[in-house]
């Protein structure tokens, strides 16, 4: 837990921040997948939200960032909703029980979630097909105004199958470098999956936070 907080905190601006201020917040092992095939055969008809500049990389870093205007409301306000939401988020059904808002600074209206949880490629009667999914969620709240920023992604993707498991970073996966095809016009077929289905899940995070903040 240590080794998370710090890491956590790199990840954080301190300019004109109290670090005194910081302080951890008071307050399930899924079933093995059945076995699929690590690369998908086939990129028909690729959304364009999917292609060049989907996933953006900021000092070599992929950062998904929600940069948004919050009329009426106090940093307060806001942090408020934010934390309740990214609570509720760590609670989801395909998380595991890492998943938790790690540290916050309440004087400043910054909150750090660490999340570990399972995101599915796809789920039938017959196959399941996914991947632990780990990312880092920080929000900074001000009045009018919330800045919220999804990194840190990474993947572990059947490690108990012998030879063909997968350990990797967003930045070496589902940027536009790797995760698109040479032309840019269609997803990898190596990666494409874990690119369509991050960019989903952070449209998710992002649309569901919106909504709560009523913008």
């Amino acid at each position: 837990m240590k080794r998370i907080i710090i890491a956590i905190l790199t990840l954080i601006p301190f300019t004109g921040i109290a670090q005194n201020s910081w302080e951890k917040p008071t307050e399930t092992t899924q079933a093995p997948a059945k076995k699929k095939a690590l690369f998908e055969k086939s990129n028909k008809n690729t959304d364009p939200k999917y292609l060049a500049g989907a996933v953006p990389v900021k000092d070599g870093k992929v950062v998904f960032e929600l940069d948004e205007d919050v009329k009426g409301k106090s940093a307060q306000e806001i942090y408020d909703i934010v934390y309740n939401e990214l609570q509720a988020l760590t609670k989801e059904e395909n998380q595991f029980k890492e998943s938790q808002i790690a540290i916050v600074n309440k004087q400043d209206h910054v909150i750090a979630a660490r999340l570990k949880e399972w995101l599915v490629f796809q789920n039938t009667f017959l196959s399941l097909d996914r991947t632990v999914f780990n990312y880092t969620i920080i929000a900074t709240c001000a009045d009018g105004h919330l800045n919220l920023k999804l990194t840190r992604i990474s993947y572990q993707y059947e490690l108990d199958r012998e030879g063909s498991g997968l350990e990797t970073t967003a930045e070496e996966w589902i940027t536009d470098k790797y995760g698109l095809t040479k032309k840019q016009d269609k997803l990898s077929k190596y990666s494409g999956k874990f690119r369509r289905k991050t960019i989903d899940r952070k449209d998710y995070i992002f649309d569901k936070i919106k909504a709560a903040l009523n913008v």
